[in-house]
């Protein structure tokens, strides 16, 4: 009852199993890895080039959104001094819209020190958690 079993590597074509030895099969395995290292290396290449090209386009169409959000604020200045002259006055116009742009960009600062902070703590190495 000694049944013959077919070899667990599928012989190739005038390759037996059994022909083989060690060394060989190793010798493949570092072939085929090696190839396998370099097909990956070049597709790691190439996705980045193309991330690469598309970060340039993002750039560029970004810088010219905040160029145009730049002059929108700008012109809404221009229009509240304009508006403003009439019933305060140039001096008083130019006063309470600076006045308003110190306050929003004080604003904006010290939320984004809050923002920084609390990142920074979220960062942190403590072992509270432990």
């Amino acid at each position: 009852m000694h049944d013959e079993q077919p070899p667990l590597i599928a012989a190739q074509a005038g390759d037996e199993a059994r022909d083989r030895s060690l060394v060989d099969d190793v010798r493949q395995l570092v072939s085929d890895g090696k190839t396998l290292l370099e097909a990956e290396l070049a597709y790691q290449k190439t996705r980045a080039a193309v991330a690469g090209a598309g970060a340039k386009g993002v750039a560029g169409w970004a810088a010219l959104a905040l160029a145009l959000l730049f002059f929108t604020l700008m012109a809404l200045v221009m229009g509240l001094l304009l508006a403003l002259t009439p019933l305060l006055g140039g001096w008083g116009a130019m006063a309470l819209v600076v006045l308003g742009l110190l306050a929003a960009a004080g604003l904006s600062g010290w939320a984004a020190a809050q923002r920084w902070k609390k990142m920074s703590e979220m960062l942190a190495d403590t072992d509270d958690a432990a």
